[in-house]
């Protein structure tokens, strides 16, 4: 099994960041353009059934399909965790299979942490946009 984690720092608070994903109706708005429905900038679209989510753990745990995958697995988390400096440090950990997509995944991963980093970075100095009521 391949697994990848991403970082994210933002000056943004812990609880701003974590209302902004656990968001999933809104994902294409507050975090990443694309949501839940995702397109990836190498055009990959990929749908993402929300497996879990923790209020209490800031975590956010789902699954990926797509019908010309060459993934036969897929699991992805991210957590939102305080930064003894202030702000948040996101974690985003893909599990998948074949390891071999690696190269792959670690493409598509990069550039959704730095959407996810500009996103949050915006939240970290404006207001936040109300949440929608499609979350989970």
């Amino acid at each position: 099994m391949g697994s990848i984690t991403k970082e994210v720092l933002t000056d943004a608070n812990p609880d701003v960041v974590w209302d902004a994903i656990r968001d999933v109706g809104a994902l294409h708005t507050r975090l990443v353009p694309g949501g839940r429905r995702v397109t990836f900038a190498n055009g990959r679209i990929v749908e993402e059934p929300i497996v879990s989510s923790s209020d209490s753990l800031r975590r956010l745990v789902w699954t990926a399909k797509a019908a010309d995958s060459p993934l036969t697995h897929y699991n992805g988390c991210v957590q939102v965790h305080a930064r003894a400096a202030g702000g948040s440090r996101v974690e985003w950990t893909a599990d998948f299979l074949p390891a071999s997509a690696a190269p792959v995944l670690e493409s598509m991963l990069n550039a959704g942490a730095t959407a996810m980093r500009g996103a949050l970075q915006a939240r970290a100095v404006a207001p936040i946009s109300p949440r929608s009521n499609s979350g989970p």
